[in-house]
Formats: C-alpha cells, sequence, structure tokens
C-alpha cells in the first residue's frame, strides 16, 4: 500500500477570519474513487457541492488533518522582518508532513520560486518523504483537490461561526466584497480580533481614522 498525502490551503487572501490548511492521506490506488465522485479544484464547486463533497472525501481517505490559522498568527508572520505568509504555510505544511504517514506528499506551492519553497519545507521536516511541490497541485492531482475541499468547507464554517458570534453578516470576508469594506470601515475596532491586522485594506481604515501606527492595534 503507497499512500500518498495531499496538502492545500483556504483563505490566503481574505481580510477576515482564518487560513486553513489540510492535509489529506489516501492509497494510490484510491485515488481514482476521489474523481469518480467529482473532487476536483475547491474553486470550481458551488458551497453546497463542497459540502457535499466533504463527507464522501471522509469516507475514502485514510486521514486527515486540518490546521486552523487565526489572524494574530498571520499577522506575526506578515509584519515580521524574517518571516511572511509563504513561509508561515510552509511550515504548517511540514507540521502536517510530520504528523501524517506517507510516501510522498504533493502540495500547491504558493510560491513563485518552487525550488526555495520546497527547499524551505525540507528543512522542517523529520522523516524521509518525497516532495512534489508545483503550482496548481489542486487542479491536477486528486488528492490535493481532497484537501482543498476540506480545507474550503472548513473555512467556510469557520466565517460563519464568526458571523453568528457577533450577530452581523460582513459577506465574503474578501476585501473586493463591498459588503466586506462597510463591515470592516464601521468595525475595525469593535471586533479587531477577526481582522487581518497587516492587510492594506484593514491599514487604510486605520490610518484614516488617526491611528499612524500600524502596531496600534
Amino acid at each position: 500500500m503507497a499512500l500518498i498525502l495531499g496538502i492545500d490551503e483556504a483563505g490566503r487572501g481574505p481580510a477576515i477570519g482564518p487560513l486553513v490548511i489540510c492535509g489529506v492521506t489516501i492509497d494510490a490506488r484510491d485515488e481514482k474513487k476521489l474523481r469518480e465522485i467529482g473532487t476536483r479544484d475547491s474553486k470550481e464547486l458551488t458551497p453546497r457541492a463542497r459540502e457535499l463533497l466533504y463527507g464522501e472525501i471522509l469516507k475514502i481517505i485514510k486521514q486527515h488533518k486540518l490546521i486552523v490559522i487565526p489572524p494574530q498568527e498571520i499577522d506575526d508572520a506578515v509584519l515580521s522582518d524574517s518571516d511572511n505568509l509563504n513561509w508561515l504555510e510552509a511550515r504548517k505544511s511540514a507540521q502536517i508532513i510530520n504528523e501524517l504517514k506517507a510516501a510522498t506528499a504533493y502540495l500547491d506551492c504558493p510560491s513563485n520560486n518552487i525550488g526555495k519553497y520546497s527547499g524551505y519545507i525540507a528543512k522542517h521536516i523529520t522523516k524521509k518523504i518525497k516532495l512534489v511541490a508545483e503550482h496548481k497541485a489542486d487542479a491536477k492531482y486528486p488528492v490535493v483537490s481532497a484537501a482543498s475541499i476540506l480545507a474550503k468547507v472548513t473555512r467556510d464554517r469557520e466565517i460563519e461561526k464568526i458571523k453568528e458570534d457577533i450577530g452581523v453578516d460582513f459577506g465574503s470576508g474578501y476585501p473586493s466584497d463591498p459588503m466586506t469594506q462597510e463591515f470592516l470601515a464601521r468595525n475595525f475596532r469593535k471586533y479587531p480580533s477577526i481582522f487581518r491586522k497587516s492587510w492594506a485594506s484593514w491599514r487604510a481604515v486605520n490610518t484614516s481614522s488617526g491611528q499612524k501606527k500600524l502596531g496600534e492595534f
């Protein structure tokens, strides 16, 4: 039995809420089962289709691990002189690789420099495994597509939890969403923990309100 591992994320771009990274392991021979149920890049699926596939995927795969990274941890990486979002994602991916058993790991690479990204991950891996990092791996490898779906559904559920907690619908959470823009402008101080304060969208409203220092959260 040759186990393979797929890793992908959901939520790199939003100004609100967490980044979710998921790892999925499967017997290589069972990848065809993922194709048969319609597993593909989560961005190509409707929210309802993703929710339905979530349960079906769990029936097929061997193991999975989800890591939910809160806004504060994202900000710490982005605002650091020695860190960034790619390295943060790479370390979390290495954590998944170290915890799940597999002979080969397929990763959707967020960096333009695939070799450098792969090398950084390799430094944080504590076991021998073949790494395959590629752009658009979520569209090429069903095991990565499965991770993509589990990550996206989890991220969407986290966003719904936030909306329920504060009693406000702020839209998608992406800076380009007009509903999110209006919510951010009105509530960036009221609900500080849900925002990514390193994002330009938060910094813009913070500066316009008279707060001149990025560190003044």
